[in-house]
């Protein structure tokens, strides 16, 4: 099966790896030919070029910057990267015969490239669903309801639907929120795609801690670790006021690892305050490895959303046999996912006090935290291996065949 991947980003193979990687990478390792489309950012000053890397055809498109810039920026490297990645596509790519299209969203205007690509081909499209734009930026309010970008935003996002064959959401409470908040006869078919990874049979720690040597963190302390993405949804002022409640505790300390809008107030918290610690954005290999030196994987997000979130951080947690500290909205079915798993607790991201008191029990009890750890590690090897995402999209594959 010929396999087209259209994405913003697409890591090279010494520099980082994400969940999108590991399924391109996968679905390669079984035969399949995978073509990606991707972003190559103005401020690498290259042009548009193909490449094999990770087993597949990398076609990365000169385009505007996308990360690590201002939101207005951001948006017109969105908007102009439509025309960029269909030209390139259709020149590059158009001789192929292609019988499945993958793309992720975010970015919501990514739907008018693959309905070109779709033309091009006459192939099947499958969304993997991964944010849900722009309700989200409402509910926090980074966007105002009604407003002349949101109406836009929501144009894209019709856009993006009806341009899937079929949507894959990552839990069964999105599947319910677009089904309900979007017409069935200009969406694509809902399935269930969770988020996955590849993840190692065999885990060694280093009993010596290097890593809590190298960034000054208490070789005994138990240490919970928040990592990836610092922005708004994850409900940063949170975490440091719940952080700023157990400063008190020696034993407790907490590692924020990554980049985001909202890494300053990290920074300022990290100033006054000697049980955290603020670590740049780390190589998936070296963010792996100081995750095996932490005891607690935290996953947060904005009290205020409405839509269903299920962020990708908690998959690293589980694979390590860690226990997590889910601190969430009411919308989400994460609380759901960490209860009836037993893999960690959860308790509501508006109340700092409960986070605490989890906190505490976490850290009071290793006996505790090995037999979450364990339950986290037997659920991830179930149900959120690379491997359970490179089935379904074969079988969709399929099946789309069929239709056709």
């Amino acid at each position: 099966m010929n396999i087209l991947y259209i994405s913003t980003l697409f890591p090279k193979a010494d520099m980082n790896s994400t969940i999108y990687t590991d399924l391109a990478e996968t679905l390669a390792e079984r035969g399949h030919r995978i073509f990606v489309v991707c972003a190559n950012e103005k401020k690498f000053a290259q042009p548009t070029y193909t490449a094999q890397e990770r087993g597949c055809t990398v076609l990365r498109v000169q385009t505007g910057n996308l990360y690590d810039v201002g939101t207005v920026e951001k948006a017109i490297s969105q908007l102009t990267m439509t025309g960029k990645f269909a030209k390139a596509i259709k020149r590059q790519l158009s001789g192929e015969k292609i019988d499945l299209i993958l793309f992720e969203a975010p970015p919501v205007t990514m739907g008018s490239i693959v309905k070109k690509a779709r033309k091009i081909f006459n192939a099947p499209s499958l969304l993997m669903m991964k944010d849900i734009f722009p309700q989200n930026a409402v509910d926090i309010g980074m966007l105002k309801k009604g407003s002349a970008i949101y109406r836009f935003y929501s144009r894209e996002e019709k856009k993006l639907y009806s341009s899937a064959s079929f949507i894959g959401c990552m839990s069964e409470a999105n599947i319910k929120y677009i089904a309900e908040h979007n017409d069935a006869e200009n969406c694509g078919e809902l399935i269930l795609f969770p988020n996955t990874k590849r993840i190692k049979t065999e885990i060694i720690k280093n009993p010596t801690r290097p890593l809590r040597k190298k960034y000054n963190i208490p070789r005994d302390a138990v240490v919970f670790i928040f990592g990836g993405n610092m922005g708004r949804p994850q409900g940063i002022d949170f975490l440091c006021a719940a952080a700023d409640k157990l400063v008190d505790r020696d034993d407790i300390f907490f590692a924020f690892v990554g980049r985001g809008t909202e890494r300053g107030i990290v920074e300022q918290y990290v100033r006054g305050h000697k049980n955290a610690v603020l670590i740049n954005n780390l190589p998936r290999d070296e963010y792996e490895a100081f995750v095996l030196e932490c005891d607690v994987g935290i996953v947060s997000l904005d009290f205020r959303f409405t839509i269903p979130n299920y962020p990708s951080r908690i998959l690293s947690y589980l694979e390590y046999s860690m226990p997590v500290l889910c601190a969430t909205d009411l919308s989400t079915d994460m609380r759901e996912l960490v209860e009836q798993s037993r893999c960690g607790f959860w308790c509501p991201s508006d109340n700092t006090d409960e986070f605490c008191r989890r906190a505490k029990e976490l850290a009071d009890d290793i006996e505790l935290r090995t037999a979450m750890g364990q339950n986290g590690r037997r659920l991830i090897e179930e149900r959120f291996t690379v491997d359970k995402s490179a089935d379904i999209v074969e079988c969709v594959a399929k099946k789309a065949n069929l239709q056709n």
